[in-house]
């Protein structure tokens, strides 16, 4: 049988089945239009193992010999007894070719266990693969699965891993360490993607950065418990996967039933990981459900209508403003004020519902709370829209405290380990922020949930839904078995009910925070909360390393309070809004209190904002590689054009770049910064936009070091001088940002 052989964007993956199972041969570097007789690869046989070549298979198996982590884990119970058909034999049975050169479909089975697995794969236009497995029981006894892991070869010269790790208010950190015998396992049991999951797990040469080296890159679309692992075994081959963690007994098939795995998103650069940004982003864009800036996006002209063309509004959410206070008469205050900044979408938070007074009582009423809004939110809405603005509202449907009005007539709702309901004796779990989990694998709670937010969106003008998810679904069960996995499945059906009769209706996935950030939720969302902190120089790390693999229109970014509600950290306006910028920007401030020069600063950021949204949301993320790791350069460039540069229209925006000090510096001035991305040959002008002369905190800005004197008229150079020469930076206090305009001379 032929290798397959799949190509896009400088991205290759042959597959070879001479050894009778599907052996990934290479991911990695475009090979070129034709490969040689894949025979020159055939190695010898080392002393003191098994008789034969053991293959690198898609999945791989014992029963080839391959004694790192096992892809399919499970047995068949067959008359009540467990541990049957415990190692599988699978060979390939048939390759489907779908579009040419792009996908495929190989069918492997094993008659005598009574199991096939068909892989699907798909080679993305912007050189993401994506691979999933369905594993069909063809047996006539049951068949319990304990894993079916989705994996990938990496090269030799891979000798670094990086994933991400975090907590609550601080997502997305980075860790490195060297790739060594044996196997890394990055494990989340938290029922949700969690605070410290890796969104990226990443294997590369050594000492790889953001504009160099080689990296393989591994996503598990997945929101619910997971596993990412890299598997370096003895004959010096490694492997990096990741797989759905399942419960115990939580999926046995049936004869003739099946199991699809979660997909993974994998991607390979030569360009560092600038690189594997570019791939996930040239899927999200793709995709004809994403929501992409339309031509008036780009000229800064509102857009109206919902879906696909749609400008992201400039957001303002009422939590930092008045928490649990909800007044009327003030709300309206507050949309007045917001309106007259150039806020464009209002968000109601937390505390409209029956009951809510605090974090103690009231989630699952999803009703409005009468007492506080005799109306209903008919007022506050119209309130809102005449103004010109969108109206939104916090919702938490997943979740439910003991004091509220379900539970007392629903005890049998709530998620736990017992089969009995707690009234009945049961044991619940422990509480998590005074709340529990809605039994959403129940039929009729499920149903109660649909129709309550069914409800909220048809009897009010809403056109966004801030769902939140405000704890880990530990021991979590139903009927007194684990449910994690039909759990998070509910959870997806839910979304997409509600997205099917309310089409209009955006949703972000907010989870305490940054917690359930990944592909199988971003697939039913329209945007994901990074994190609950709000602290600029906390989302300076959190939103560079969220934008390594989601695109930044799709992660919401606001301007906090002066001082932070979650570190109390002070920080100067400017660092607060050039940080939000990139990304969907917004606010989370009662911004009645901003007043002055400070109010007429914010309002001439959120022109800046407007004016340039189509670029932020439709080009290319750039981070320099930056010696002193006390001053950070990244920016976004412009997509059109030749090369990925500018249009070559004279004074068009090219890319946006900022300047961040995050700490003092060793050195007495940063020096020279190269400014990569750029055309080679194209002309460029580079000026300094934000905060300019005359702002409320420009004069924060700059240590006493004399600015270069560029900095005052603007410099100009090709792109390939601004890379490999630069630009000498001007030194800012710590925790002090500077926003640079790039355009075409």
């Amino acid at each position: 049988m032929d290798p397959l052989y799949l190509r896009s964007a400088s991205t290759s993956l042959v597959i070879s089945f001479d050894s009778g199972e599907a052996e990934v041969i290479h991911w990695g570097a475009d090979l070129g239009a034709s490969l040689p007789d894949l025979a020159i690869l055939s190695a010898p046989v080392p002393h003191s193992a098994v008789d034969a070549v053991v293959p690198a298979g898609l999945l791989p198996q014992a029963s080839s010999s391959w004694r790192g982590r096992p892809g399919l884990r499970g047995h068949r119970i067959a008359d009540g007894v467990p541990g049957y058909d415990f190692s599988v034999r699978l060979r390939v049975a048939e390759v489907t070719d779908g579009a040419v050169g792009t996908s495929a479909v190989i069918l492997q089975t094993d008659a005598d266990a009574g199991i096939s697995v068909s892989s699907a794969l798909t080679l993305h236009d912007g050189g993401l693969l994506e691979l999933r497995h369905t594993i069909t029981n063809t047996g006539t006894s049951p068949y319990q699965l304990d894993e079916l892991a989705t994996v990938l070869p990496v090269a030799p010269d891979a000798v670094e891993i990086l994933d991400l790790t975090g907590r609550w208010c601080r997502e997305r950190h980075p860790q490195r360490r060297a790739i060594q015998q044996g196997t890394w396992v990055r494990t989340g049991r938290h029922g949700r993607t969690g605070h410290d999951s890796s969104l990226l797990f990443a294997a590369g040469t050594a000492g790889f950065g953001n504009r160099h080296g080689k990296v393989w890159a591994t996503h598990l679309a997945w929101s619910g418990n997971h596993e990412q692992f890299a598997d370096s075994a003895a004959d010096g081959r490694t492997m990096i996967g990741g797989s759905e963690l399942l419960g115990p007994a939580e999926v046995i098939l049936a004869p003739g039933g099946s199991y699809t795995t979660p997909a993974l998103f994998a991607a390979y650069s030569d360009r560092g990981l600038d690189g594997i940004s570019e791939s996930f982003y040239a899927w999200f864009r793709n995709r004809p459900h994403h929501v992409l800036p339309s031509a008036a996006a780009r000229t800064g002209l509102s857009g109206s209508a919902p879906g696909a063309g749609k400008p992201r509004p400039v957001v303002l959410n009422t939590w930092e403003a008045v928490y649990f206070d909800h007044d009327l008469s003030t709300l309206i205050e507050l949309a007045d004020s917001a309106a007259d900044l150039g806020v464009e979408r209002f968000v109601l938070d937390d505390g409209w519902f029956r009951g809510r007074r605090d974090d103690r009582a009231g989630l699952g009423d999803w009703y409005v709370d009468e007492t506080l809004w005799p109306d209903g939110l008919t007022p506050l809405i119209d309130a809102v829209t005449s103004r010109g603005m969108e109206f939104g509202l916090w919702v938490e449907p997943e979740m439910v405290n003991l004091d509220s009005d379900v539970v007392r007539a629903h005890p049998e709702w709530i998620v736990g380990p017992s089969v009995q309901s707690y009234k009945d004796g049961g044991r619940l779990p422990l509480e998590w922020r005074h709340q529990h989990v809605i039994d959403l694998v129940n039929p009729d709670a499920w149903q109660y949930i649909y129709d309550r937010v069914d409800a909220l969106l048809r009897e009010n003008n809403i056109g966004y839904l801030k769902w939140d998810q405000n704890r880990d679904l530990l021991e979590h069960g139903h009927a007194g078995r684990a449910s994690v996995h039909e759990q998070t499945l509910a959870a997806y059906r839910l979304f997409d009910a509600l997205k099917a009769v309310h089409p209009g209706v955006e949703i972000e996935s907010c989870s305490s925070g940054g917690a359930r950030v990944d592909l199988g939720i971003l697939e039913r969302t329209d945007r994901i909360w990074a994190s609950d902190c709000n602290d600029a120089l906390e989302r300076q790390t959190i939103q560079r390393w969220t934008g390594l693999v989601v695109p930044p229109e799709l992660v919401g970014g606001h301007i906090g309070p002066t001082t932070s509600h979650t570190t109390a950290r002070t920080h100067d306006l400017s660092f607060r809004a050039i940080t939000a910028l990139f990304g969907h920007f917004g606010m989370e401030w009662d911004v009645r209190q901003v007043q002055g020069a400070e109010r007429e600063e914010l309002q001439r950021f959120i022109g800046l904002y407007k004016e340039h949204r189509g670029l932020l949301h439709s080009g290319r993320m750039v981070r320099a590689d930056v010696a002193d790791d006390s001053v950070m350069l990244h920016g976004v460039v412009a997509p059109d054009g030749p090369a990925g540069g500018p249009s070559g229209v004279p004074g068009s925006t090219a890319a946006l770049f900022a300047l961040v000090s995050t700490r003092t510096s060793a050195a007495e001035q940063p020096g020279r910064i190269g400014i990569p991305g750029l055309a080679a040959d194209a002309a460029y002008r580079v000026e300094a936009i934000f905060p300019a002369p005359g702002d409320a905190d420009y004069d924060h800005t700059f240590t006493q070091v004399q600015p270069p004197a560029w900095l005052a008229s603007g410099a100009a150079a090709t792109g390939r001088f601004l890379a490999e020469v630069g630009l000498p930076m001007p030194a800012l206090n710590p925790e002090h940002a500077l926003l640079l305009k790039v355009t075409t001379a």
